[in-house]
Parts: structure tokens; C-alpha cells; sequence
């Protein structure tokens, strides 16, 4: 594994330039690798990285999380572009896992307080030991004086079969496994505040969606950005979330459309959630980028 974590001493004084409100996003950037791999993976396109750009300069985050990363000469590639556009993150971390084709990574313009990556997770299943494929990128920002967050980011088995085990059961596990260091955190402090996030795959009601959610006090509230297209109505079934447009990734195969990128927060951070400014990107020919859409989530940092 190769990565940088550069700590708060280098950039003291930029912690007070972003007071008020910070903004964290997630995108799956499908395949964006510099060499394509033998497992058909292709190099990504200039127009496809012009279009990722475009979507990453609409949302403008402070954080951002990437799964289907490169190696780290493309994330530095991907990093040097969004600065030659004027959306600079002076910080960066790079998270490889099994899986040695893509990997995870985070991109600041915060400087990290604190790295712990997860690339050795591991799991028994029908007695046969699994590791984590992308690992987990764990690191702490600190928006502002005296107001730390935690982002873990994640990015869990496909859908897709695999000859090894149920594809499911998998995911399932990682879900767990990724529960278990959001259970470590509260467990340490119960106030601590935590943002999930990440390419899930799969939806909010699956089990290894909610197994990451938890349940009782200490469970994780999901921030559900949608659309900005004007849709503010509830939904008339009540217990039910509003009509509005939520979905972030779209499979070919079956022509469907789905929402498995997720933002997950801590309730000690529900009261510092900006809604109005929490939503998925809505940009032209979104697709030619990736078949995923990113989604931003923002928070005041006033109490």
C-alpha cells in the first residue's frame, strides 16, 4: 500500500479560511485507472475525466470521497486536473485493499488530523477466509476550531456473481465488518462524530445496507440527497420517504436505475446536516463520466 497523510501541522492556519458550513461528497468514478488491467478494465477516456470534473466543480466539496480508483498515479492525475480547474485538495489518502485493480481514496482541502486505513479486513464464511476487496479508507478532518469528524468510506462487494461465494452473503459480511469500526467509535465516544459513506450496492432495506445503518442509539441517519428539481412534496403514505429523485447508479443490463451511494451521519451531527444543500448532481450527459451520480452532503459547523 502507498499513501500520504499529510497531519495538521503542515496547514494550521487554513482551518479558519471554511467557517460556517463544509461539504462532503461521494463518487464512484467507474474505472478510473491510468493502464487497463487483465481483468478488462480500460483506461479512462479524456472526454469521461472532462465530464468527472465537470460534475465534482457543480458539487464543489470540501471532501470528497472516490471509490473505482486507480493506482495513485491516477489519483494524483485526477487531483492535478481539479487544481488546473480551480478546485484544489492540497490533501489526498490512497486505500488499497485485495483488490488490486480499484481502490478507494479521499480527497481534502482540509489537512487529515489522523489516517487509519483498513486494508487487511477479513472474514470467515462457509469456512473459507475473505478479505475486504477495496479495504476502508478511515480518516479525521477538522472543519473547524473544536469541531472534529470521522469519514469512513467504503466500498462493498458488487452485485455481481462470483464463482467463490454468494455475492450477498459478502457484501453482507464487509457491511458487518464495516459496523463493527462505526460500533469502535461510539464505543470510545458516543458522541463521536461519524460520516459513512461510499458505494454500498445495494439498496436501503437489503441487509447489508441496514447492517451498516445499526439499529437503536447508536444508529446511523441516512442524509438521502436527491434531486434539486423542485420536487418538496411529502409523501402521502407517511412513513414513507418523499416521492423525490434519489437514484445514483444506473445498470445497463437491466435497464435500471438505483440508489446505492450513500451518506451516512452520527446523530450528533443530524443537527448540523444542511438539507437544502444536501442533494445528487444533476448534470447533462452525466453518464459519458460514470454510471454513477455523486451525491454531496452539507454541514454548518455553528452549534
Amino acid at each position: 500500500m502507498i499513501r500520504r497523510c499529510t497531519t495538521l501541522l503542515l496547514a494550521l492556519a487554513s482551518l479558519n479560511a471554511l467557517a460556517g458550513t463544509f461539504r462532503v461528497a461521494t463518487y464512484n468514478l467507474e474505472n478510473y485507472l491510468d493502464q487497463p488491467t487483465e481483468t478488462r478494465r480500460y483506461v479512462k477516456s479524456d472526454e469521461a475525466k472532462a465530464k468527472i470534473r465537470e460534475n465534482l466543480r457543480a458539487l464543489n466539496p470540501d471532501v470528497l470521497a472516490l471509490e473505482e480508483i486507480g493506482t495513485t498515479n491516477a489519483l494524483l492525475e485526477l487531483r492535478a486536473a481539479l487544481k488546473a480547474d480551480g478546485c484544489d485538495f492540497p490533501f489526498w489518502e490512497h486505500v488499497q485493499g485485495f483488490d488490486t485493480n480499484i481502490h478507494v481514496a479521499v480527497l481534502s482541502k482540509f489537512p487529515f488530523t489522523a489516517c487509519r486505513p483498513h486494508t487487511n479486513e477479513n472474514f470467515l464464511l462457509d469456512g473459507r477466509r475473505f478479505r475486504v476487496s477495496r479495504g476502508f479508507a478511515e480518516v479525521d478532518i477538522q472543519p473547524a476550531k473544536d469541531f472534529t469528524v470521522t469519514l469512513i468510506v467504503a466500498h462493498l462487494k458488487s452485485r455481481r456473481p462470483v464463482p467463490e461465494a454468494d455475492e450477498a452473503e459478502l457484501r453482507l459480511q464487509e457491511a458487518t465488518l464495516l459496523r463493527n469500526l462505526v460500533d469502535e467509535h461510539f464505543k470510545a465516544n458516543p458522541e463521536a462524530n461519524l460520516i459513512v459513506l461510499g458505494d454500498f450496492n445495494d439498496a436501503k432495506d437489503t441487509a447489508s445496507t441496514k447492517a451498516v445503518i445499526g439499529r437503536g442509539k447508536f444508529k446511523l441517519t441516512d442524509t438521502r440527497p436527491a434531486e434539486r428539481n423542485g420536487d418538496t412534496a411529502p409523501n402521502p403514505m407517511a412513513r414513507y420517504e418523499p416521492r423525490n429523485v434519489t437514484w445514483t447508479h444506473y445498470y445497463g443490463l437491466s435497464d435500471n436505475y438505483s440508489r446505492i451511494d450513500y451518506i451516512l451521519i452520527s446523530q450528533s451531527l443530524v443537527r448540523h446536516l444542511v438539507k437544502k444543500d444536501t442533494y445528487v448532481a444533476t448534470i447533462a450527459n452525466w453518464g459519458i463520466g460514470s454510471d454513477h451520480r455523486p451525491i454531496v452532503a452539507a454541514f454548518s459547523t455553528e452549534n
